[in-house]
């Protein structure tokens, strides 16, 4: 079940960037067609630019409209906006991206019910959807973590050596061992985190417990943010910076709770933080 659910996630994340890039590449083709500027990234879409993706696949569905087929080059009629027949094409694609990215994204709201993390502790978190419970699930194998530290790790949320965040710095690389194409092992730097659920969590679910104002997440992020602001080192530090690192904090807290009550639902013995348990340290509530 997990490995159907871990499937339907990425897939839907796949096909959302395709989509967003074909979405880009229709918009750069139609701005070029009346002289504009296509922009610097294709991906980068705004509200002018959805709303012009909008206009052509509404344009889009009254060429196609009652069609038994998909018209060929030599009966397609141009219209206004859509001129050529290549940009036809490339809109179908744009439509068929959309209801693939549909289908995904109920398949991972129909996979959800069988997992008792789901219904028992992340639906009800407001700012925690379907998709970010998705990732959660079938990215984090609760077997592999010990410790909630241990899902710190696995997000890219530890400290590395030289006492900075962990990050993509070449001073926090490590030595993994892989397979190369003529089979053999091979050595090669690499980083020691999952980077796409730590984008997902740092990118989509830290702003959005903001943004919806959950309780006690968002109030973790202000106070802790509030601290630094205060504090004899982060108050020089830039805005930006004192954000980072309150959305990694609340974060590491966030895990913290869902590490307990993933433990609690699988009638597992609850594990205390390896900062207490092994190193004797006290956590400070935000």
């Amino acid at each position: 079940m997990k490995d159907g659910l871990k499937a339907a996630v990425r897939g839907y994340y796949d096909t959302q960037q395709l989509r967003m890039q074909t979405g880009g590449r229709i918009i750069a083709n139609f701005k070029a067609a009346l002289g504009q500027d296509p922009g610097d990234k294709e991906e980068d879409l705004g509200k002018k630019e959805v709303g012009i993706l909008n206009q052509l696949r509404s344009e889009y569905k009254k060429i196609t409209d009652g069609a038994a087929k998909f018209p060929t080059r030599k009966k397609f009629k141009g219209t206004r906006l859509i001129s050529q027949y290549a940009e036809l094409v490339m809109i179908a694609n744009y439509n068929d991206l959309i209801q693939v990215e549909d289908r995904l994204y109920k398949e991972v709201e129909s996979l959800l019910g069988y997992f008792e993390i789901y219904n028992q502790f992340l639906e009800p978190i407001k700012g925690c959807g379907a998709l970010m419970s998705g990732v959660i699930i079938s990215e984090l194998d609760l077997s592999r973590a010990p410790y909630p530290s241990s899902f710190w790790m696995y997000c890219g949320y530890d400290v590395a050596e030289d006492g900075r965040g962990r990050s993509k710095r070449k001073e926090h690389l490590v030595m993994r061992s892989y397979i190369n194409k003529k089979g053999e092992e091979k050595e090669r730097k690499s980083i020691t985190y999952n980077p796409f659920i730590k984008t997902k969590m740092s990118g989509v679910l830290g702003p959005s417990f903001i943004k919806q104002q959950n309780e006690p997440y968002s109030g973790i992020y202000y106070e802790y943010k509030n601290r630094l602001v205060h504090h004899e080192i982060y108050k020089d530090v830039s805005k930006g910076h004192r954000h980072n690192m309150s959305i990694r904090y609340m974060m590491k807290r966030f895990l913290v709770d869902l590490h307990v009550k993933w433990l609690e639902i699988e009638g597992l013995p609850p594990t205390e933080e390896y900062a207490v348990a092994k190193l004797g340290r006290t956590h400070r509530a935000a």
